[in-house]
């Protein structure tokens, strides 16, 4: 689902939109600006965490949860919330045509947010120089990026977990030394070292509080895609304001909370198997058994910003992300056939000339 949120103007009544640049909304049609209003509350000077379990088992007060209206695109399968004066749109993902239908979503409310820092052209330019440095990529969809349609600046859906966790754990610590040992060689007897490792038992507790645990809420971009957009700052978070959502989409979380804390506990436990690796010391390590007891969990709803590019380019779709804070740039790979002709038979003539040049030398030819 994505929603998109709109404020007219105070002077001509079109719409404000977040210019990145300057840091607040801007009005396109009269120049008018307005400053993005400073929230006040229980979270001032940072963003509230949500306790979980009350979460799972819905005792959320009612002011964290709203309801929209959606639609789901045939293709890519994302939630898209429409304007309800607009029946049909093209979906921001993968560039199918989607037609709108009703279906109810309720879900909890966002309480953080990364305000874009790029604006649109700042985005198409990372994305268009990425593009560049790929020898393979067909030329044609480098200039049809440059001249296609504007990208979107999408808000993705993403939780936030921490919780304090205690673990025991036992295994092995393993100590490398070296035998000297007699063998025959070419006839000849020669000393060698051989490497040996010995190990010894090795238990004990490690403890860790693991703040931010970020997990991807959304399943209409490939997740290698969003990977590669971190890392993220999120000190910079602020608390959720519709305002920084002006003139982009918000999409809605399609990874439940209790299916993303699973996640979120593979995050957990590769670090803690890191941090028992670190305990039991030595050279080499094994680990026959971590007992992890997790405590204090609680979550955000937050919000990041993506620059998204969906063209279709002789019958394909490619995709292309651009982190709305870095520039960073992922995206579908594409390949030019005729390049990679060009590539293979350049590389023949070369490998020829080289044979040849040796053959001269040798006095073969």
């Amino acid at each position: 689902m994505t929603e998109e949120h709109r404020f007219p103007c105070e002077r001509c009544g079109a719409d404000y939109r977040f210019d990145p640049e300057a840091g607040q909304l801007v009005c396109d049609f009269c120049g008018s600006t307005r400053i993005v209003a400073a929230q006040t509350g229980p979270w001032e000077g940072g963003v509230r965490e949500l306790d979980f379990q009350a979460a799972i088992r819905n005792l959320l007060p009612l002011q964290e949860m709203e309801e929209t209206r959606v639609s789901k695109c045939p293709n890519c399968a994302a939630e898209v919330e429409f304007d309800p004066a607009v029946h049909a749109a093209v979906c921001p993902f993968c560039a199918t045509p989607v037609v709108t239908d009703t279906g109810i979503n309720r879900h909890i409310k966002p309480r953080g947010v990364l305000p874009f820092a790029l604006d649109e052209g700042a985005a198409r330019k990372a994305m268009t120089d990425w593009l560049g440095r790929l020898w393979f990529a067909p030329n044609g969809l480098q200039d049809y990026a440059r001249k296609g349609r504007r990208m979107s600046g999408i808000y993705v859906p993403y939780w936030t977990f921490d919780a304090n966790t205690e673990s025991t754990y036992r295994g092995e610590r393993g100590t490398v030394y070296y035998e000297t040992h007699s063998v025959m060689r070419d006839g000849k007897r020669q000393q060698v070292r051989v490497q040996k490792v010995r190990w010894t038992p090795k238990s004990g507790r490690v403890a860790r509080f693991f703040d931010d645990v970020l997990v991807l809420a959304s399943k209409s971009l490939p997740k290698r895609f969003t990977d590669g957009l971190e890392p993220w700052d999120l000190s910079a978070l602020e608390p959720y304001r519709p305002e920084f959502l002006a003139g982009f989409r918000a999409e809605g979380y399609q990874v439940d909370l209790d299916e993303g804390f699973v996640e979120g506990r593979t995050i957990m436990d590769n670090q803690i198997a890191r941090d028992v690796r670190f305990d039991i010391g030595g050279d080499q390590q094994r680990i026959h058994r971590i007992d992890t007891s997790v405590r204090d969990v609680t979550f955000k709803h937050v919000l990041l910003p993506v620059w998204l590019a969906a063209y279709k380019y002789r019958g394909q779709t490619y995709r292309f992300v651009v982190n709305g804070r870095t520039g960073r740039v992922q995206g579908e790979r594409p390949w030019s056939g005729w390049k990679i002709a060009f590539a293979v038979i350049l590389g023949l003539l070369v490998a020829a000339a080289v044979g040849y040049g040796i053959a001269l030398q040798e006095g073969v030819v």
